[in-house]
């Protein structure tokens, strides 16, 4: 039986600028290094892996956020712009106590939203997308 979330993993194809956007929204970093070797390679399948890691959480959160950079294999170098509809993880959302705070902090420090704040009509939730490193799609979230 599972107990608990432990970690979201995300492949960023830069690890220093990724680490940088999650410790300015308030992480901290648990710990960091290398990854090779012939068990790391056996499971994630792909041959002679070379990567470099973060992992990062909240104060008080069990969930860690683990940010991951490979050199080798090389990530594919087609990208395209990750939207709300693909299939796959489309966001991270995070809960916040007063999101007007949390929106003015992140435009002084420069960060770009794609969608003004808005309310779930059902429970009266706010909520208010933006991009992070490698236009991964961060959500916060206000519960009334």
């Amino acid at each position: 039986m599972i107990k608990n979330l432990d970690h979201v993993n995300i492949v960023v194809s830069n690890l220093k600028t990724a680490k940088e956007f999650f410790l300015a929204l308030g992480f901290r970093l648990i710990k960091q290094g290398e990854l090779e070797g012939n068990w790391i390679s056996s499971i994630v399948q792909l041959e002679s892996v070379k990567a470099i890691y973060a992992q990062l959480s909240l104060k008080n959160s069990r969930t860690n956020i683990e940010l991951i950079q490979y050199y080798w294999p090389k990530p594919s170098a087609t990208r395209h712009k990750e939207q709300a509809n693909q299939i796959g993880i489309r966001h991270l959302a995070f809960e916040v106590d007063d999101i007007e705070k949390e929106v003015d902090d992140l435009k002084e420090k420069g960060f770009i939203l794609f969608s003004n704040i808005e309310v779930y009509p059902e429970t009266g939730k706010k909520l208010v997308y933006f991009y992070g490193p490698d236009e991964i799609i961060i959500e916060m979230a206000q519960y009334e």
